[in-house]
């Protein structure tokens, strides 16, 4: 095995440091301590501090009652800060999390999302450098015999991703090696060693190279990158596959609520913050799946799976004890038979017996069996339905409160008429037929719910948009005239059809319109409500109705679409929500645009039947 050299100094001073001063912290801390997020400093403390600490001070900010600090550690401080408990959440390398999860229980809660992130999520990974001039090594097989640099054997992308992939090219990295020495961090060492011709060979974290070419620090024209790969989707030169980012973990005594309240705050952080500039990522996401890194620790029998390395007779019988156990079986049964074959021919009428007996009772018992499982199927599809029951019933009372409102305002109409003496027969007939409708529209509502409910399916078929809005419109026009508000039509002529369920799309037409007509209570007349139908650039079949109202909040804008969440005193907070739901199940999108005179347009963007037109995200 080759000599393992590091070139770091001892880490003894700095484990001392972080301990004095999280004791200091804690002596000085009040009833609510800081939150402390222990960061692995893999380029050293300023390097750390430079990309790290935006993102504490963003999530200190978030916390003014606590605050935040941030304390920069390598990994033997890393393993004391948690084994001590004296940091609150750690943001470290993916390798590094793994360990930490087997050793201390900590748990992932979010996951970087790098700007140099490959199409799959992943951006971790290693680099094997050499110098360009060196050709004698061109594959990682040319490795052998050779002295190879790496930051640290604990170092996930810095030395482990580097390992795994030498193993698949036949080098051992602890056995084919001339040399395998380990600098410590920084790693920016390993590059200047090899630069400098020390080493025949390093490895780097992925894009690592890549940022200390852009520093200005070395000139990459120097550097080979062994085995180079590009990943879809990804900047740099690797050598190796890629693995997920680094995750933000909690510790175990860390307060669930805290933890929660971190993770939402991180989800919150735009794209363009300062503190996703500086460290150079485009948010977070949900925790990915970090098994690949367990599959390549077992491959390598480190971290939780250092036990591997140890084989004993007992690990063989525990890993092959069924054919142990098959075989002692096998020789028993034989002896057991050449010993018993007489006597078993004596009883075997006895044992048939017995064997029937068992057998019919074992027969009662599955059938009992399946008449208790058939019961409690029966329970639990009882329990579903009711439960999806209460999930619509919040759904089902809104949208038929429109029908039921539209019947009650004819009917209110032929009363008015009737006692006034001035209704004519075919006007009461035609109100009459509009009760009828409304009343088919409400059953129809239920009956598409009850649908819905059974299947969780719509049906739909080429509907003609314009129809659509015309029928849907039809029902506010009263109210619009009653209010003194114009209300206009704007139909294009020629629009494909889209694959829509009809009464659907009427309900998002009906719910946007009574909305408009809501928000220009109290207004001035001028510019009214106005629906216009159309298609955009790419084809897809656009949808605007516009008004002229007191426009939105910002807290409005923030939560327009959120379930519960309403501006008006005797809203339910549902209507938005459902017509969203509605137009994305069709494939479509709604937006709120802000009028440049005042007021609001919302935009159905439909796509069209066949294929003819595309989604218009951008609005």
């Amino acid at each position: 095995m080759p000599r393992k050299t590091r070139l770091t100094p001892a880490r003894a001073f700095v484990t001392a440091f972080v301990t004095a001063g999280l004791a200091m912290m804690a002596g000085a801390a009040a009833a609510e301590p800081p939150i402390r997020v222990g960061v692995l400093a893999y380029r050293g403390g300023d390097h750390a501090n430079a990309v790290w600490e935006p993102t504490v001070r963003y999530l200190a900010e978030r916390f003014p009652e606590r605050g935040a600090v941030m304390l920069p550690l390598d990994l033997p401080g890393m393993d004391a800060a948690v084994r001590a408990g004296s940091v609150d959440f750690v943001l470290t390398n993916t390798g590094n999390y793994v360990e930490l999860e087997a050793r201390y229980g900590v748990t992932r809660i979010a996951t970087l999302h790098g700007s140099r992130s490959a199409a799959s999520g992943a951006s971790v990974g290693s680099t094997l450098i050499v110098r360009a001039d060196r050709g004698d090594l061109q594959a990682l097989g040319d490795l052998k015999a050779k002295t190879v640099l790496a930051v640290d054997p604990d170092a996930f992308g810095g030395f482990q991703v580097a390992w795994g992939e030498m193993l698949r090219a036949g080098v051992d990295p602890y056995r084919d090696l001339k040399d395998l020495r380990f600098s410590g961090f920084p790693v920016d060492r390993v590059a200047f060693a090899v630069e400098e011709g020390t080493v025949d060979a390093g490895v780097l974290r992925a894009c690592v190279l890549e940022e200390l070419a852009a520093e200005g620090r070395l000139d990459p024209a120097r550097f080979r990158v062994l085995g180079a790969r590009r990943p879809a989707g990804f900047p740099c030169a690797v050598s190796t596959d890629l693995y997920p980012d680094w995750p933000l973990a909690r510790l175990a005594a860390t307060p669930e609520d805290l933890a929660k309240a971190v993770v939402v705050a991180l989800f919150q952080m735009r794209d363009d913050h300062p503190a996703a500039r500086a460290g150079g990522y485009e948010g977070w996401t949900v925790p990915l799946d970090y098994q690949p890194v367990h599959a390549l620790f077992r491959e390598l029998r480190i971290g939780p799976y250092r036990y591997l390395r140890e084989v004993s007779l007992l690990d063989v019988a525990r890993e092959h004890w069924e054919w142990l156990a098959a075989a002692a079986l096998a020789l028993l049964w034989w002896a057991v038979h050449s010993l018993r074959v007489e006597h078993l021919i004596k009883v075997r009428t006895a044992e048939l017996r017995e064997a029937n007996r068992e057998l019919l009772h074992e027969m009662a018992e599955r059938h009992r069996a399946e008449e208790t499982a058939r019961e409690r199927q029966k329970e639990m599809d009882h329990v579903a339905r009711l439960s999806i029951l209460g999930e619509m019933a919040s759904s089902l009372a809104h949208e038929l409160n429109q029908p039921l409102g539209a019947i009650a305002n004819y009917a209110r109409g032929c009363t008015r008429r009737l006692e006034a003496g001035a209704g004519r027969p075919e006007e009461l007939a035609e109100a009459t037929r509009a009760i009828a409708a409304q009343a088919d529209r409400a059953a129809q509502i239920i009956a598409r719910i009850r649908d819905f409910v059974r299947k969780r399916t719509v049906a739909v078929e080429p509907l003609a948009l314009n129809e659509a809005v015309r029928g849907a419109v039809a029902l506010c026009e009263g109210r619009a005239r009653s209010d003194g508000v114009p209300l206009t039509l704007d139909l294009a002529e020629g629009l494909p059809p889209v694959m829509a369920d009809r009464l659907q799309i009427e309900q998002v037409v009906l719910n946007l319109v009574k909305n408009a007509l809501d928000a220009m209570e109290g207004r001035p007349a001028g510019g009214g409500v106005a629906v216009r139908t159309g298609r955009d650039a790419g084809g897809t079949v656009v949808l605007d109705v516009r008004d002229r109202g007191h426009g939105l909040s910002a807290e409005a804008r923030d939560r327009l679409f959120t379930p519960f969440f309403t501006t008006k005193a005797a809203g339910m907070g549902l209507g938005l929500s459902i017509c969203r739901s509605i137009v994305e199940a069709h494939g479509g999108h709604l937006q709120a645009l802000e009028n440049p005179g005042g007021g609001v347009t919302m935009r159905v963007s439909l796509p069209a039947a066949g294929g003819q037109g595309r989604e218009d995200h951008a609005g």
